[in-house]
This record gives structure tokens, C-alpha cells and sequence, in this order.
């Protein structure tokens, strides 16, 4: 029998200082935005402040649909780890071995001379790196010579028209030389979405068929999906950019909706989810309590342990120099909180979680089984600001 927690939140407290702090994150930041804060399998706080959108007066709710961009990276790599605890794979396997594309993979590399010269990867990619974010790929840049690469494939494919899959993606990426050896740093880039065509490789199925099988539909996700029905699509908050003089102007590139305009195939598992405020929260929830939601066991307690623990090296840790993430080190797919004292953070060694590009943000607790998920839509987030305060709000109001 699981022991509950016998600390309790101060509700009194916990809505006193959160509601007005979400309400001065909208007269300064987003046109609306949400949250949700469970304690031991229970709603502690649940609020909605603002609009969805703007211009039309559209409230945000509790059911507004979100993109959620990056927080796709945590479901993907908890999909992954359910694989891992069925023995289809191990950490340290080659990458290869699943996806042999990326066998001999190469590397970008400078001379003595500094010129930029391809040689062959000191080690094999192995699955690890794509969780820890070690494994040489990146996203689309001008920083080097791979990220530039990136760039040229996928303008590539919006000229032809091409079609975007995991599995096309993994063979357009293993034909890039890679940034640095596989191990050597740590850069934020494309490894989950290798990761979902590890995921489709393995499991056989489609990624958002893995998903909704063995994730969504047991946590009673219902507006969680890569591509939402048109009958849900009025309730997709609006995209901000919030100009200097602080006017917010739509945002309606359509590269930030690229699942809905310019590869509507395409399952994304690193930014590619929309999703809702409770739904995310239950997900939240089925981690900070042991991988078990509702009756429904989704992953194993020992696997979230080793999900949650710093996999990062000394000779990794120095690329790992986020400013506000300073305390944090990085464990499959998510940040954890390894130095209270460094980032002057209150909440608990261990806690973990990600966020997203447009300011979604998660907190996972398995320590004192809270979870939060804020949600807001809006360039820039504006994550160092919010972020670390809901964060200071929450353990404040812990006794």
C-alpha cells in the first residue's frame, strides 16, 4: 500500500497569492493564461485568468487547447521509457541497432587551420543520447555547421512539397554530420523527435497511436492529440507576440502551427502536442505519483526515479549554462533540481520537469506528490520571469 504524504498545502495561502500573481502575468505578459496545482490525487488550485484570444473577447477556460511545443518532449520520453521497461531496448544500446541510418555517423569538425572538415564520430550514438540530449543533433541554426544543414533539408522539403514522417526525418538527419562526437555535450536540438521514430521502430506503431493507446486513453486525455479535430478548433487559444511597447500582436506564421499548415502529417515528439490544462495535469499527476493515475499504472515508480536523476557528466554539464535553470541538471528529457542553494529554489531535490516554447510550463514532485502545469500562449515566454515565482508560490505554501 503507497503511504500518502502527510504534508498538506495551504489552500488559504496557495490561492491568496497565486490568483493575484497570474492576474499581474496578464496586465504585463499573456492575453490569458491557466493553472493547476494537485497534492496527493487531489485539484489544490485550478485557475483561468485573461482571453484565448484577444480580439474576438474569446475567455480562456478550463478545456482551452494549447500548443504546447516542447512539454511534448516529457510524454515522449516517458513513451519511450514504457518500451524500456518491456526489454525492447536499453539505454546504452546503439542507436544504430533500431535506426541504422545513423551507423558510421559522421562529424562536423574544425582543423588546426579552423577550416570545418567531416570526420568520422569518435563513438556510436547510443539511444541514451537521444534523451540527454548527447547525441550531436540540433535544431535548425546558423551556430554551426550542422544546424545550417538543418536548415537547408527542411527548406528542401517545403519546396518539393515533400511529405515530413519520423522515419524520413531520422534519414534526412543521419545524412548531416553530426555537431560534436555523440557524448560530448550536452545541445538542446531534434534528439526526441528521433526519439519518436525510435518509438514507431520498436513499438510498431504510429507516434500518436502509441501515445493515445497506452498513454492518453488510460489517463482520460481527451483533448490531447498532433492534430486536432475540427470540432475542437474553436477552442485553440490564440498565439501572442508581445511587441516592445507592450502591445500583443497575433502571431500567424505558419511555421508555428507547422502540424496544422505545412506538415500536417507530421507527430512531432519534440514540440508536436496540443493539449488542455486537466489533461496535461493528469499526465503531470500519474508521475508525481509513482506512474499511477486514477487507478491506471502507466510507468514504474524505479523508471521515474532514473528518469528524474542527473545523467549529465562534468564535461557535459558546462553547455548545460541556461540561466534560469541554474540548480538544474538535466535526466532523460527533463530538467532536475540538483542544488537548492545555487538557483535559490525552494521546492525539492529532485523535482523535475520541463516547459514549453510559447511559456508552458510543468513541475513534477514525486517527493511530496505535487504537480503544476501553467499554460499561456505567448512570444517571448517570458519562462524566467513566471516560471521560478509559481514555482517560489507553491513550496511557500507547503507546511
Amino acid at each position: 500500500m503507497r503511504i500518502v504524504n502527510e504534508r498538506k498545502i495551504s489552500l488559504n495561502l496557495l490561492h491568496n497569492r497565486l490568483h493575484p500573481l497570474l492576474k499581474s502575468f496578464v496586465e504585463k505578459g499573456p492575453a490569458g493564461c491557466s493553472m493547476q496545482v494537485m497534492h496527493n490525487n487531489e485539484t489544490v488550485f485550478k485557475d483561468v485568468v485573461g482571453f484565448a484570444d484577444k480580439e474576438t473577447k474569446m475567455l480562456m477556460k478550463e478545456d482551452t487547447i494549447f500548443r504546447i511545443y516542447s512539454m511534448t518532449k516529457v510524454v515522449t520520453c516517458v513513451a519511450a521509457l514504457m518500451l524500456y521497461e518491456r526489454g525492447l531496448f536499453l539505454l546504452n544500446d546503439h542507436l544504430s541497432d533500431y535506426l541504422p541510418e545513423f551507423k558510421n555517423s559522421k562529424v562536423y569538425e574544425k582543423n588546426e587551420g579552423g577550416a570545418v572538415e567531416v570526420v568520422t564520430a569518435s563513438r556510436p550514438i547510443l539511444v541514451k543520447d537521444l534523451f540527454t540530449m548527447t547525441s550531436g543533433l540540433t535544431y535548425g541554426g546558423n551556430e554551426n555547421e550542422t544546424q545550417i544543414q538543418v536548415v537547408k533539408e527542411f527548406e528542401k522539403l517545403v519546396k518539393n512539397r515533400e511529405s515530413l514522417t519520423n522515419h524520413r526525418l531520422s534519414q534526412i538527419l543521419a545524412s548531416i554530420p553530426l555537431a560534436f562526437h555523440p557524448g560530448d555535450q550536452w545541445h538542446y536540438g531534434l534528439s526526441h523527435d528521433i526519439l519518436g521514430a525510435l518509438i514507431e521502430v520498436i513499438s510498431g506503431k504510429k507516434l500518436g497511436e502509441f501515445f493515445q493507446d497506452e498513454i492518453f486513453t488510460p489517463l482520460g486525455m481527451n483533448d490531447t492529440f498532433f492534430r486536432i479535430p475540427d470540432e475542437k478548433l474553436h477552442r485553440l487559444a490564440s498565439l501572442y507576440n508581445r511587441e516592445e511597447d507592450g502591445r500583443l500582436v497575433k502571431n500567424e506564421n505558419e511555421e508555428m502551427d507547422m502540424q496544422f499548415h505545412i506538415f500536417p502529417e507530421y507527430e512531432s515528439g519534440g514540440a508536436g502536442l496540443l493539449s488542455t490544462l486537466e489533461d496535461y495535469s493528469r499526465f503531470a499527476h500519474m508521475l508525481a505519483n509513482g506512474g499511477e493515475f486514477n487507478g491506471k499504472k502507466i510507468i514504474g515508480e524505479n523508471t521515474i526515479k532514473l528518469m528524474a536523476t542527473n545523467h549529465l557528466t562534468k564535461q557535459q554539464t558546462p553547455y548545460y549554462n541556461w540561466d534560469y535553470l541554474k540548480g538544474y541538471g538535466y535526466g532523460l528529457g527533463v530538467r532536475t533540481l540538483t542544488d537548492q542553494a545555487v538557483g535559490g529554489i525552494n521546492s525539492s531535490i529532485g523535482e523535475f520537469g520541463w516547459s514549453g516554447l510559447a511559456g508552458t510550463w510543468v513541475l513534477i514532485d514525486p517527493k511530496e506528490k505535487i504537480s503544476a502545469v501553467y499554460m499561456q500562449q505567448l512570444l517571448p515566454n517570458f519562462e524566467a520571469f513566471h516560471q521560478p515565482r509559481l514555482r517560489s508560490v507553491i513550496y511557500g505554501a507547503l507546511k
